[in-house]
């Protein structure tokens, strides 16, 4: 790609090139600040004089359940003020159990992205512990990561995040710290794979990274909006087409839209594809707004909460399961309602007041019937506003008389039915076919005005192999060629699958 992907080049930064690997290399010692009075206060007074006043003119905290947050890292003079308005997001009360710092490499360029394991970072506030055994276990699990030792040795981008973090935790945090020395949109998807897992409640994730590099003031605030819009967007694919666009404008001055390019990337592979993930601007200004500015050249900062909504904090994970009774009672709703809907075209009423939990869950769902084990209707939603008992009352009512490819259920037909429900978890987007594992994970292909999907079941039942699901999907169901899923958007996900058989 061209100069924005090359950014630290241009910068006037000593630039080190590693071979990425040596767990070896250098001292297993705590890490020293090597930002401190630099881009921040070196005496711990001071330093806690500015931030007081930082948070004190932050935005409020308005992004509940948050789980992600991209802050700025450049000096606090220009970006405190937005990089406290997005800390300030952050319930100080909660106790993770890690908060993961992700920062792009201005110093050094290696493969992959390394994380510090050997011993705890230190700023003029302290000792920031770092979560080393889980930092040994990502390293030795996933290639993308090592330890590199340029890596953190002057980076700035984790340093700056961890002084709003010390200030306003009211609980101690371990960290985890990585660094992407990387510029490879591949090395980004290896990166969220192996995080994904990680993102959830119990931690959080800091990504570090400025915006637009030296344009002119409104050139700036017009850059640097189209890089947020794109971002909010939460596709990865949107953000790239936008940096790359900007780089073909010739702006003067445009160095790059985004310094942490590879850090929001790698953030965006995590959260793309899952609904329940909602992006919300919290702060923008960029460095000629402050009185050390300069109007001709500026640098762009925002910070974004990255929240989880309520209704997808009742959607079902892949861990997810029914008890016995709780199968029962959806199938039951599910017969009851399709013998009264055939015979008379009218649903029964459904008292849920004693209903459990599971069972007032919002969650996408479908339906499937069978007549004497072939395929006789299946209509379901991959998410939901109303309670699963509810959804699974109206896909019921859908498989029996709105399947265009068979004839509505008669009343002959009602006795023979074989009926099977599966709950599904949020859709998670993916980027490969060797992210789906076969009985396990269910298909979603969209281009276009064109999708289809098959459910997990579908391999299972037919004996296909991967090729022949995601074929039979593209051309049977999506309406495309047999090789269409290859250039179309690919969503995974999981199903809880019970029929009428499993809770005799």
């Amino acid at each position: 790609m061209g100069s924005f992907f090359r950014f630290v080049t241009i910068m006037a930064l000593t630039f080190t090139f590693s071979n990425g690997c040596s767990s070896q290399e250098g001292p297993k010692t705590d890490r020293r600040p090597a930002a401190a009075g630099k881009f921040y206060p070196a005496s711990p007074d001071t330093l806690r004089s500015e931030l007081s006043e930082l948070f004190r003119n932050a935005k409020p905290r308005t992004a509940m359940n948050l789980q992600a947050v991209i802050c700025p890292h450049a000096g606090y003079v220009f970006s405190g003020t937005v990089a406290a308005s997005g800390i300030n997001q952050v319930d100080p009360d909660k106790i993770y159990d890690n908060i993961f710092i992700i920062g792009s490499s201005h110093q050094a360029s290696f493969m992959g992205a390394s994380i510090y394991n050997k011993g705890d970072y230190v700023t003029p506030l302290g000792k920031v512990a770092v979560n080393i055994q889980l930092a040994n276990e990502l390293i030795k699990s996933n290639p993308v990561f090592s330890y590199v030792y340029d890596a953190d040795l002057n980076e700035h981008s984790l340093e700056v995040q961890l002084p709003f973090l010390q200030y306003h935790m009211k609980k101690p945090f371990k960290i985890v710290p990585i660094v992407i020395g990387s510029q490879s949109t591949q090395t980004c998807k290896k990166i969220a794979q192996a995080l994904k897992p990680y993102f959830n409640e119990k931690n959080l994730f800091v990504i570090s990274s400025d915006f637009s590099h030296y344009p002119p003031y409104n050139e700036a605030k017009t850059t640097d909006k189209a890089t947020c819009d794109a971002i909010l967007t939460n596709n990865p694919d949107a953000l790239m087409r936008v940096l790359e666009e900007y780089e073909k404008k010739n702006i003067p001055n445009l160095v790059t839209n985004l310094c942490g390019w590879t850090s929001v990337l790698t953030l965006l592979y995590m959260t793309a594809g899952d609904a329940g993930i909602k992006f919300t601007p919290v702060q923008y200004v960029n460095s000629g707004d402050s009185k050390y500015g300069d109007h001709s050249q500026c640098v762009g900062y925002w910070s974004i909460a990255i929240s989880r909504t309520s209704a997808a904090q009742a959607v079902p994970s892949a861990e997810f399961n029914f008890t016995k009774e709780e199968k029962k009672i959806l199938l039951g709703i599910a017969r009851s309602t399709i013998v009264m809907y055939i015979n008379n075209r009218k649903t029964p009423d459904v008292d849920d007041k004693n209903f459990s939990p599971n069972l007032k869950l919002n969650a996408g769902a479908f339906v499937t019937l069978k007549e004497h084990g072939e395929l006789r209707g299946c209509i379901g939603r991959f998410t939901a506003d109303i309670p699963i008992w509810r959804l699974v009352q109206q896909m019921a009512v859908a498989s029996a008389t709105e399947d265009t490819r068979f004839l509505p259920v008669t009343t002959r037909e009602i006795d023979k039915l074989e009926i099977e429900i599966s709950v599904l978890s949020p859709m998670k987007k993916i980027y490969s076919a060797d992210e789906i594992v076969l009985g396990k994970h269910g298909i979603y292909i969209k281009k276009g005005y064109y999708s289809g999907t098959f459910l997990p079941q579908v391999a299972t039942e037919t004996g296909w192999s991967k090729e022949e699901f995601l074929g039979h999907c593209a051309r049977d169901k999506a309406g495309l060629s047999w090789d269409g899923w290859k250039d179309a958007e690919l969503f995974s996900y999981e199903a809880c699958v019970f029929g009428e058989n499993d809770v005799k």
